[in-house]
């Protein structure tokens, strides 16, 4: 019994970080920013307007676990689309609605680096076994892109 305490002592007392870098994450978009979580939002924010997109909400993560008092890096979601999009899609399947409006997660990693990341459309493509929609499929990619790009650009 005192060797298993024991070997589990160091995952007791340190916590667990992940091994995987943003940039390793099955199916999801990473763009790294040279700006802080706050201003990429701001600028995402500006674009996603710039372009008739409706954002929907944005939900500071950081915000609420420290009103829960628990510590976490800067983290904000900007969730966002265009029902003439979206819709057009889900006609295509309608699973899809799990995955819309869109979402876009911006946060800060333990070394300080700030991320834009998004759930890639050839991902969401794939995930609901969408047939037909490829015109569609690509337009977001390239919008999505050129999205993250402006409000990362310096």
């Amino acid at each position: 019994m005192a060797r298993i305490f024991l070997v589990l002592l160091p995952f007791l007392l340190f916590p667990l970080k992940s091994m995987a870098k943003p940039t390793d994450i099955d199916g999801l978009e990473v763009v790294s920013s040279p700006y802080t979580v706050e201003q990429t939002v701001e600028n995402l924010v500006k674009v996603l307007e710039e372009n008739n997109m409706s954002i929907f909400g944005r939900i500071n993560h950081a915000k609420a676990a420290q009103e829960v008092e628990i510590d976490l890096r800067p983290t904000e979601l900007v969730i966002f689309g265009n029902p003439k999009v979206g819709s057009k899609l889900m006609q295509c399947q309608q699973s899809m609605g799990i995955d819309l409006p869109l979402k876009v997660l911006v946060f800060e990693d333990e070394d300080g680096k700030v991320w834009l990341s998004y759930n890639a459309p050839s991902y969401l493509e794939q995930r609901h076994k969408l047939v037909g929609c490829n015109a569609l499929g690509k337009k977001i990619a390239t919008s999505l892109a050129e999205f993250s790009e402006q409000a990362t650009k310096k």
